[in-house]
């Protein structure tokens, strides 16, 4: 069997063309792939991004809760303060009325 040089030459072109088209189909594989995983890692990322914003988010919450709780607290230390001091007024009150009828004619 003898091929002439025409015949070699096509059969050459042929496995050539061949290997391209595979070679191709790797690569835009690879690329199908390495873009998937980045968009997995934006979507990560974009994910990540969007918790950390709500957990600030909740923390400055949190922060402002606390800080209405420190003002209630204070409230009501001042109002038992004002009672306290309001009823030794009227403990005193008592004891000045108690004193004038003990006076009185």
């Amino acid at each position: 069997m003898h091929v002439d040089a025409a015949t070699l030459a096509a059969v050459g072109t042929i496995v050539v063309g061949l290997a391209a088209a595979a070679a191709a189909l790797i690569g835009q594989r690879t690329n199908a792939r390495a873009t998937h995983q980045g968009v997995v890692m934006t979507g990560f990322g974009g994910l990540v991004n969007e918790l950390q914003e709500e957990r600030a988010d909740l923390r400055e919450k949190l922060a402002q809760a606390h800080a209405e709780l420190a003002g209630e607290r204070s409230d009501k230390a001042q109002l038992h303060a004002q009672i306290a001091q309001l009823q030794a007024e009227i403990a005193e009150r008592d004891r000045q009325i108690a004193a004038l009828r003990r006076t009185a004619p």
